[in-house]
This record gives structure tokens, C-alpha cells and sequence, in this order.
């Protein structure tokens, strides 16, 4: 799986004219399932965001994690993460997993989140999202599980 995770003082996903998940400060998290991803790895995924230590302690220093600060989570599927960029200019996308399989590894990954006791907000798995955000920081980490490879 891949996760690309923005600290954010606070985050917003609309569809259509519509809010559909908003958080205070917490986490950001666009997550892409990959070609041959497994529930398990999502899991231990979910596990190693929620105690990143990237959140500022009174000394100002990244000490401190998601749990610790009481923060919330937007946790928003994003298939564009797999992207292959290695040919020409069109982005291709056949590492990403296939929707249906994409689509419960992206529900499992939220359950896993939310079994973590962390508020959890979502976006709409596979629509036209407009996502705002206030990166705190800026903080911007990209994982990579590299399980489908």
C-alpha cells in the first residue's frame, strides 16, 4: 500500500456541494491499494501512521503522534498514488489494485484506523473529491509498503 500523509491543522473533503468528512488537526491521509496488497498489510500500516511521531511537543520538536495530541484522521482513497511515470507523459495505472479490490482494502484500512481509537473522517471512495487543507508544518510523508511488488 502506499500513503501519502500531510499534518494538517485542519482538513475538509466535498462532494459535489456537499462536506463529506472534516477534521481538526490531525492526519490527512491519501491511500492507494496496490497490485497483490493484503488486509494484513493495511493493517499494520494503519498501526504504523497512528504513532508516527510528527506532531510538535512543548519544546517544539516532532515528538509526538496522532494518539498523543488527541488528533483526528481524513483518511481519502487516492488510485493516482500508483502511478508509473516511467514511459512518456501519461501517467499509467495498472499498479493500483483493480476498484473493487482497491475499494475494500480502503474500507479495511479505515476500520483498521478507526479500531485504533482515533476519530476517523472519510471521503467517497472513487469520486470526484475537491479536497481542502491547512498543512501544518509543512509535514508531507509518503510510505510505502512495497507488498505488492
Amino acid at each position: 500500500m502506499r500513503a501519502l500523509i500531510q499534518r494538517v491543522k485542519h482538513a475538509q473533503v466535498d462532494v459535489g456541494n456537499k462536506t463529506i468528512g472534516k477534521i481538526p488537526e490531525g492526519l490527512l491521509v491519501f491511500i492507494c491499494a496496490m497490485q497483490g496488497d493484503r488486509a494484513e498489510v493495511g493493517a499494520k500500516l494503519a498501526l504504523k501512521v497512528s504513532k508516527l511521531r510528527i506532531f510538535k511537543d512543548d519544546e517544539g520538536r516532532m515528538n509526538r503522534s496522532l494518539k498523543d495530541i488527541e488528533g483526528s484522521a481524513l483518511i481519502i482513497s487516492q488510485f493516482t498514488l500508483g502511478a508509473d511515470t516511467s514511459r512518456g507523459n501519461r501517467p499509467g495505472f495498472s499498479m493500483s489494485a483493480p476498484a473493487e479490490e482497491g475499494r475494500a482494502l480502503y474500507e479495511s484500512f479505515i476500520e483498521d484506523f478507526k479500531g485504533l481509537g482515533i476519530p476517523v473522517e472519510t471521503g467517497q471512495f472513487g469520486a470526484d473529491m475537491k479536497v481542502s487543507l491547512l498543512n501544518d508544518g509543512p509535514v508531507t510523508i509518503w510510505i510505502d509498503t512495497e507488498e505488492g511488488k
